[in-house]
């Protein structure tokens, strides 16, 4: 080989790392768009993440995670949306409900989206059918709104004192009338008093519960609202200042010292949907993935709030629970 051509070639040869590099394919991207902020979010990720991993993908490794949180500030998803859907992500996945998942949907009908449901999907035209979507959409159903009824059931079960239950509803949310007719259904089948009582903001918190007390409340449902849970601890801490036993939505609720919770397992419902989002990025289509409901719905209490607030659990109740906090 002649000098030239061989110092050509350990030039060319230097150069292919470079090159390799270069090649090297772009992970496919997973957009993730929540209502909540990132500190809220740190605890409900871990099962979105844990469901890829089942699915094959690891972030960093062989998939990466576009994050966009809107700090409970429900103006802010179009524009967040909207801003996730320029990056092109292979697959969103739509966190915090109706309101999320409408930002997503006005400014993409063609990139999968795969998301829990409050509601009905099918009633709220989100998808065609449950067994074949139709479109750009698919997730899970989880248990919250409709179960109202059966919570204010279970709170009746452990504080039978003759006096109104409170019903703190959201004003704001565009669904509070149908949830409302559920529970005012539900009294009126055990011969149960209901003190309504809206808070459109943390601000009518302070009021909302003193109003209760001068209502002579006995006890306090708290309906199901992602703004609600946002607040969660504020919250639970107002109910432990007014010795009010009060039964939430999430699993969440009593764990932060609320007296009980009944909903679905939002663990066991994200878990899916990570594991949705991982079919899709495999290649699934979202209108072959049939949109799944939450089976596993749980009941949890917690002894430590009931003995400061000098409630003792039926034996019964006690036997149903799936979690019992000591």
């Amino acid at each position: 080989m002649k000098r030239r051509e061989f110092i050509a070639a350990l030039g060319g040869a230097a150069a292919w790392p470079m090159v390799a590099r270069a090649q090297q394919p772009t992970l496919p991207v997973v957009g993730y768009l929540t209502l909540a902020s990132r500190e809220w979010s740190a605890i409900a990720l871990a099962p979105y993440v844990k469901g890829l991993r089942e699915a094959g993908y690891i972030a960093g490794q062989n998939v990466s995670i576009e994050f966009r949180y809107a700090d409970w500030q429900e103006d802010r998803l179009p524009d967040l949306a909207a801003d996730l859907v320029r990056r092109q992500p292979a697959v969103v996945i739509a966190a915090g409900g109706d309101a999320t998942l409408r930002a997503v949907e006005a400014v993409t009908t063609t990139i999968p989206i795969v998301c829990g449901f409050d509601d009905d999907p099918v009633k709220s035209g989100h998808v065609a059918a449950l067994n074949r979507p139709g479109g750009n959409i698919t997730g899970v159903v989880w248990f919250s709104r409709s179960l109202g009824g059966k919570r204010l059931e279970l709170l009746r079960e452990v504080v039978i004192n003759g006096k109104p239950i409170a019903v703190l509803f959201h004003p704001s949310d565009a669904d509070y009338q149908t949830d409302l007719n559920n529970v005012q259904s539900a009294a009126r089948a055990i011969g149960q008093d209901l003190f309504l009582v809206g808070a459109a903001s943390e601000h009518d918190f302070e009021a909302a519960f003193a109003s209760m007390v001068r209502a002579g409340a006995g006890a306090l449902l708290v309906m199901a609202d992602p703004f609600f849970a946002s607040q969660r601890q504020q919250l639970v801490n107002l109910a432990t200042r007014y010795a009010m036993a009060a039964i939430y939505e999430w699993r969440e609720f009593a764990l932060d010292g609320g007296l009980m919770s009944y909903g679905s397992s939002l663990a066991d419902a994200r878990r899916q949907i990570g594991i949705y989002a991982g079919k899709i990025l495999g290649g699934a289509k979202p209108t072959d993935l049939p949109v799944m409901q939450s089976v596993k719905v749980e009941l949890v209490l917690n002894l430590r709030t009931a003995k400061t607030l000098g409630i003792t659990f039926p034996l019964t109740l006690l036997g149903r629970a799936d979690e019992v906090i000591e």
